[in-house]
Formats: structure tokens, sequence, C-alpha cells
């Protein structure tokens, strides 16, 4: 008996893998396919990949490398190119979603980064300085420069990003002068509070090698910052950070990296326990840079909150990572997932663009800086 039953059993096995091979692929499948959730290429030839629902397309060209960004009361937005000291101003009059022209604000500075307005004044970061001028939106002219603070040579990074706090305090990111060592000047490699009425500065938070970008969290108005951790250490180490920046913290460097790991490469005889640990942990070399929280009518109601971050890409890895917007999900101050915004900058290994900064105008609309292509693009959405 049973060996009938296995003979049976077998005879029914034999028959199933008979007709499953006979059939397959006409056959329905138990479940749909799954819609693709990341990207799709857009229609255009700029050859980038955004989410069904946003389209992109260059507001303004012919910029020799374009970095930070920032609008002013008229909405006219302004963006600072270091390698020719220009920060310049880019009208949209006519409403048509392309620079009428660049008009030169100055040309005259070291290597200008981070931009700033308040109450009709620019601040201007250079390497060495930060200046302001009275600033006539009008006409998209400066005048009456004024000195605000000396800071320390740049050496290897050379970038300085500025922003107010609610307190109307100053806040500029310092990056370090080497890779990795002690800093003979405790500014570089931190952030600094600086009061711009009286010129005084402080060190604000330290431990951090080289935070480019900062920005200001709307619910908690806390201050986020990306953070590119150091080279040679093979192709998966450190991992880049995202920071919360708190008064007094000491976020590692250069000792200790991520999650309070020493950097035995650099030293071993440190306790790296009372250093503060990144929010988030993204992969190593894809040097994040501008970062944007979503606040806008164009974007999806379940993204409002979230955060839009841009790698600028490796070049310090075997394998090229980074080159690319990405959308990380914030759920009560934490990052709980990232996906893909924008993709298409890196093509096989490739560069054909490197995003920097990001700021949403007053309509919702995003621009992206790309200080490769040398244009800033505009993003905008159905929702």
């Amino acid at each position: 008996m049973k060996k009938l039953v296995l003979i049976f059993l077998l005879v029914i096995i034999v028959l199933a893998f008979y007709l499953v091979s006979k059939f397959k692929g006409t056959l329905p499948a138990v479940l749909p396919p799954k819609e693709p959730t990341q990207s799709k290429i857009i229609p255009n030839d700029l050859g980038l990949n955004l989410p069904p629902g946003y389209s992109i397309d260059i507001f303004a060209t012919n910029l020799k490398s374009p970095r930070d960004l920032t609008f002013d009361r008229e909405g006219t937005l302004i963006v600072s190119i270091p390698q020719e000291g220009k920060v310049v101003a880019l009208p949209d009059r006519d409403k048509d979603g392309k620079a009428d022209n660049s008009t030169i604000l100055t040309d005259k500075l070291d290597r200008p980064h981070g931009i700033t307005l308040k109450d009709d004044k620019i601040y201007i970061a250079e390497v060495k300085r930060i200046v302001s001028f009275n600033y006539d939106s009008q006409n998209l002219k400066i005048s009456n420069e004024k000195h605000i603070i000396d800071l320390p040579g740049g050496g290897r990074h050379n970038t300085r990003t500025i922003g107010f706090g609610i307190d109307g305090k100053l806040y500029v990111s310092v990056g370090s002068t080497c890779d990795v060592c002690v800093e003979k000047d405790e500014r570089n490699g931190a952030i600094l509070q600086v009061d711009v009425e009286k010129g005084d500065q402080r060190i604000f938070a330290k431990g951090l090698r080289n935070s480019v970008f900062i920005a200001f969290q709307p619910e908690s108005s806390q201050i986020w910052a990306t953070e590119m951790g150091r080279d040679f250490l093979g192709d998966n180490l450190p991992p880049e950070e995202i920071n919360i920046i708190e008064d007094e913290k000491d976020y590692g460097w250069p000792f200790c990296y991520g999650n309070k790991v020493i950097d035995t490469k650099f030293s071993k005889d440190v306790n790296c326990q009372n250093t503060k640990s990144p929010i988030y942990q993204m992969c190593a070399h894809c040097a994040p840079l501008g970062l944007a929280f979503i606040k806008s009518s164009q974007f999806a109601k379940e993204w409002q909150g979230d955060l839009l971050v841009s790698y600028h890409g490796s070049w310090n890895s075997t394998k090229p990572v980074g080159y690319k917007v990405a959308k990380l999900k914030v759920d009560d101050g934490k990052i709980s997932k990232e996906d893909d915004f924008i993709t298409g900058f890196l093509q096989g290994n490739q560069a054909v663009g490197r995003p920097v900064d990001l700021i949403f105008d007053k309509d919702g609309a995003l621009f992206l800086s790309d200080d490769k292509k040398g244009v800033v693009y505009k993003i905008t959405g159905k929702n």
C-alpha cells in the first residue's frame, strides 16, 4: 500500500513539473508586480531620474561651480561661486522658470561660500573672514562692506557655511585643515556661534571634520549638519554622517567616528564614550553636502518634514558612490528610511554632474546647484 501511495505522489509531482514547464509565462502571477516606488526617467534630455509626478529643468546655466543658495525677500535666487570669487543674483522677473540673467553682486572675494540675508544685509563667508554688505533687492546691488569676524585659514577644507538661528546668532561651519589631525586652531573642524553686532565668536560644537552645510529644522529650530568622514580607511569606512548640533558637544573627529568608534589608524589611546553620535550614518565617501527639510505644497503630503540631502559623490573610493539627491524619512527627530529622489548624475563610472545645495522657494519649488555641470536646476511637483 505504501508503495502505491509513493508511486501516486511521484506521478503527481512529475505531472506538475510538466504543466509548469509547458505553460510557463502564460499563467498569471499570484500577485501583480509591484509598481516602482523609487524613480523613473524624466521626459527631457537631462538624463536625470525623479519619482513620478516631479519634473526638473535648468533654471540657470553657464555658472562656474555654483555652490551655496539663498533667496532674498523679492524671491531672487542668490548663488555663491567660490572659484571666481563671485556672488551672483539670478532674477526671474517674468516668472518663466528661467533666470533672466546673472547679475554680479561682487567678484572680489576670497572663495566666498556661505551666504545669508538678514535685515536688508547680506552676509558672506570667505575663507578667512565674514563680511556684510547693505543689500538692495530692487536693483540687485550691494554696498558698505563691513568686517564681522576673522576666521582660521582653510587648508584642505576652505568652505565656510553660515546661517542665522532663531536666537539671532550667526552659526558658522568651519572645516578642518587636514584629513585627520589635531588642529592648532580649535575653530577648525567646528561650528562657531557669532554675535554679529558685537563681533564676538565662540566654539559652539567641535569634532566636526567637514560639516559643509547646515540647516535649521523648522519645528524644533535644531541645527542639522552633514558631515564628511576622513579618507584612506577603505571603501566602507568611516560612514558619512548627519548630526544634530548641540551646544558644547564633541562629535568625535579626529579620534572617533560613527557611533563612538575609535579611529585606531590615528590614535588608539582615546575614549569615545563622551562623544555625540550621529543621528544617521550613510555610505562612506558619498560626500553629503546640502540639506533641506521638505515644506512644500508641490511635494507629497506624506513627505512633509522629511529631509532631502545632496550626495556630492566620492573621490576616495574604488567604486563611485553618491552622486544623487536622497530623501530621508524623518520620524520624531529620527531618520527611519532612505530613498533616492534624484539620480542620474553618475553614468556608469562617469560623473556628469555633482549636486551641491538645496533650497525651496516661497512657491514650494526646489532649487539645486550642480558645481560640475555649472547649472542650477529647478524641480517642481504636481501634488
